[in-house]
């Protein structure tokens, strides 16, 4: 094992000696720098520039305020301009007046109405010479619908007038056709059966 050093290291100890006078000696110019600056009235004293510094800050939020008063002046002006004045507040006497003085004009408007337009007479109301009917039929009879050649329901004798036909004419058709089954002799009766006089619905 290495010998224990004992005592101080003298290299170590003087260089801290050196460091410390170094900058104590750095502290006191720096010291007397800034009291040498203090002392000194040439114009560039730190105080003298705060307080110009100062006072154009002062300046500014003055000048500032003057604007924003006269911007305030202003939008006020425009607002009072744009902005109607409300209307005033009317109690439930004054509304039941009001809606009375409205209900009363309305009156006399109608009644200058009815004495300016006569009132036409009711066309239901006039008697006339038209023929009065009591019933559906009376009623026909009167608008002359019900004449006596028009059939009014012809779907309801369409059946026996099918089978009338359809008796007399098959006899004739087979004699006509022999070759002809009774399915095409009845689509030829169909056909003919649309066209004929004898067909209610043709009437």
């Amino acid at each position: 094992m290495p010998k224990k050093f004992k005592g101080e290291n003298t290299k170590a100890v003087e260089a801290r000696a050196r460091k410390a006078d170094a900058a104590e000696e750095k502290k006191n110019l720096e010291k007397q720098k800034k009291e040498d600056a203090a002392w000194a009235d040439d114009g560039n004293n730190k105080k003298a520039l705060r307080k110009k510094e100062e006072e154009a800050k002062r300046l500014a939020v003055l000048e500032r305020k003057k604007q924003a008063a006269e911007l305030l002046a202003e939008e006020e002006a425009n607002i009072a301009a744009s902005v109607k004045t409300p209307k005033k507040k009317i109690t439930q006497a004054e509304l039941n007046r009001m809606r009375e003085a409205e209900k009363e004009e309305k009156r006399k408007e109608a009644e200058k109405k009815e004495e300016e337009e006569p009132i036409p007479e009711n066309p239901n109301h006039v008697m006339t010479d038209y023929e009065v009917a009591q019933g559906v039929e009376e009623a026909l009879a009167a608008l002359g619908v019900a004449e006596e050649g028009v059939d009014a329901h012809p779907e309801k004798r369409m059946k026996a007038a099918w089978t009338a036909f359809e008796q007399g004419r098959i006899t004739q058709l087979r004699a006509e056709n022999p070759s002809l089954r009774l399915s095409q002799i009845r689509q030829m009766l169909r056909k003919e059966w649309q066209k004929s006089p004898l067909n209610p619905m043709n009437k």
